[in-house]
């Protein structure tokens, strides 16, 4: 666990380098053979729109076969990109049939497992693993999501795309306005800050009534009575700690205005949410960061950007030159550029916090809706200390799955695994080869 000291230094490292300064973070080198001895990811960031991501919406016209993307031209929809296509990685190819994502694979898009609604996760996702494999930080894993307004509104918190284990779900926040009081209330002025300390006050002394109650339940309400108050335990623990730094966070903390309190549309709010995950990414609060766009469902809203159209209908729109999706395509990518950019502000080591992060773009549906999920598009961003190939396109046959990505994606963080949530009999189904997809490495 970590401690009051141990958070203090680590924030002060945080501290050191907003202001441009040396941070020892500790990161180990992680992959054998990296170019650079401080390679490998201290941060990842996995961001996925729902509605599925059809190939012809990334890969450049013309490149029928892998290739160098220095000479192409990135199609409309991912245009915004341009500029940093020598940190990307464009991937056809991968597959996730084997979890039946239809409308959307749910908890299967992360977890490489057959997922549907309302059907618990069978295991935990790959965002939450990576979590665990990087370096401790104070929040090890941050979710948001973003929807249409009344949706947010309604149910701030939905779980859909992450978990921590076989039927334990991940919450996204979907409330600027919650989760800036969570990660900042504790420097914070006036309303929010009063809301804050009543807020722990209430939550302190529900900890300590469940703490002595439940004894005489059944067993299996002991179990769910347990969890309930493991996720107390939890939160408070979180608020305690991001209190006992309050003060060196003030340099991250975005200003709350009136896009939290009078958000005109859900965009308002999608900005807000996009703001306080790179805020926490860029304090060292958290360094694995999920995005879900859509919320991993089949709703979703963009009217911001003046798209009338919401929900299951934005489903059954083919997305190549549709001028819808290429709206929100496009605005997706912005928020790429955003958070990019953010890192890249900030020094790390002999480089910028980009240098050792990861972003992972793709859908919770494949390439597009009442899909079999033989094509599964992945874009990546970044190459952590020379570890990962950028200013590339990968074409693959189909044959392995999006399990072997995620393989990747541990081994980067030090995991030394040849599979990811596949067992033996299921990977000489669905994948050809074993171990990590090699074609995403230097």
């Amino acid at each position: 666990m970590l401690n009051r000291r141990s958070l203090l230094r680590g924030m002060t490292a945080g501290a050191a380098i907003a202001c441009g300064g040396p941070a020892n973070l500790g990161v180990p080198s992680l992959l054998a053979g990296a170019s650079d001895s401080s390679g490998g990811p201290k941060r990842v960031i996995f961001f996925l729109q729902n509605q599925g991501f059809d190939p012809a919406t990334c890969i450049p016209v013309g490149m029928s076969g892998s290739g160098s993307l220095a000479k192409a031209t990135l199609p409309e929809p991912i245009r915004p990109l341009e500029p940093f296509k020598e940190r990307l990685h464009i991937i056809s190819g991968l597959h996730g049939r084997h979890t039946s994502p239809s409308h959307s694979a749910f908890f299967g898009a992360l977890g490489g497992y057959r997922g549907g609604d309302g059907v618990p996760p069978s295991a935990a996702t790959i965002d939450d693993c990576v979590s665990r494999a990087l370096p401790e930080t104070l929040l090890p894993h941050l979710c948001i999501g973003m929807d249409s307004l009344e949706n947010m509104r309604t149910k701030p918190t939905l779980a859909t795309l992450s978990a921590s284990g076989a039927g334990q779900p991940i919450f996204m926040h979907s409330n600027p306005n919650h989760l800036h009081q969570m990660l900042y209330g504790g420097i914070a002025d006036g309303d929010i800050r009063r809301q804050h300390l009543a807020q722990s006050q209430v939550m302190d002394r529900v900890e300590q009534l469940a703490t002595t109650k439940g004894h005489g339940l059944p067993t299996a309400d002991q179990h769910r009575y347990g969890q309930y108050l493991q996720g107390f335990q939890e939160s408070n623990g979180l608020r305690q700690r991001l209190d006992a730094v309050a003060d060196r966070l003030r340099t991250f903390a975005p200003a709350v205005d009136e896009r939290y309190t009078q958000p005109q549309f859900e965009t308002d709010w999608h900005d807000c949410l996009l703001d306080l995950g790179i805020s926490a990414v860029t304090s060292g609060i958290t360094s694995t960061l999920t995005i879900g766009s859509g919320r991993g469902e089949i709703f979703g809203s963009w009217k911001g950007l003046g798209v009338t159209e919401q929900g299951h209908n934005l489903g059954h729109m083919e997305q190549p030159d549709n001028p819808i999706w290429v709206k929100i395509r496009q605005y997706n990518s912005r928020m790429l550029v955003r958070i990019m950019e953010a890192l890249e502000r900030i020094p790390e080591g002999s480089g910028t916090m980009m240098d050792h992060t990861l972003i992972v773009y793709t859908s919770n549906n494949a390439d597009k809706q009442h899909t079999s999920g033989a094509n599964w598009p992945v874009m990546l961003l970044g190459n952590c200390g020379g570890i990962f190939k950028t200013g590339h396109f990968t074409q693959l046959d189909g044959t392995r799955p999006i399990n072997a990505l995620y393989t990747s994606i541990l081994r980067a963080v030090g995991q030394n695994v040849d599979r990811f949530n596949l067992s033996e009999s299921m990977a000489k189904k669905f994948d050809s080869a074993s171990g990590p997809l090699r074609e995403v490495f230097v």
